[in-house]
């Protein structure tokens, strides 16, 4: 249980310190749709790689095409992200910030995706 609830905690603390960086952001609201999209796509793309990962290691049949789409939008979010901070006219250490919550939010989403299929497979037995 402990994993579990750190896992929750960690990925919601990464998803709200994010948004919550947006939101207090001195920057166009394109901007702010643009990184909260990619912080969207990121999560999505992270809980999906997880769930082939481990549908592959239990012998589950996934499409090598979807196996590799979910690999390349895990790495498209992520060079999505590292341009858009390239590119912005933020201070480094908003740079990092931002950086370091994405990815704490993508880690620990692929870590509360593990421990909900644990879960299920656990109620089952």
């Amino acid at each position: 249980m402990a994993f579990v609830g750190a896992s929750w905690i960690a990925f919601f603390t990464g998803a709200i310190a994010y948004n919550i960086g947006l939101y207090n952001a001195e920057m166009q609201l394109n901007e702010k749709g643009y990184y909260f999209t990619i912080l969207l796509f990121g999560l999505f793309a992270a809980v999906s790689v997880q769930k082939n990962v481990r549908d592959r290691m239990e012998g589950i049949k996934v499409s090598d095409l979807y196996y590799g789409i979910s690999w390349g939008a895990t790495l498209i979010a992520i060079v999505l992200l590292v341009i858009g901070l390239w590119n912005a006219s933020l201070t480094l250490s908003e740079k990092g910030f931002y950086g370091m919550a994405f990815t704490l939010s993508l880690f620990s989403a692929i870590a509360v995706q593990k421990n909900v299929r644990d879960g299920q497979i656990n109620i089952e037995d």
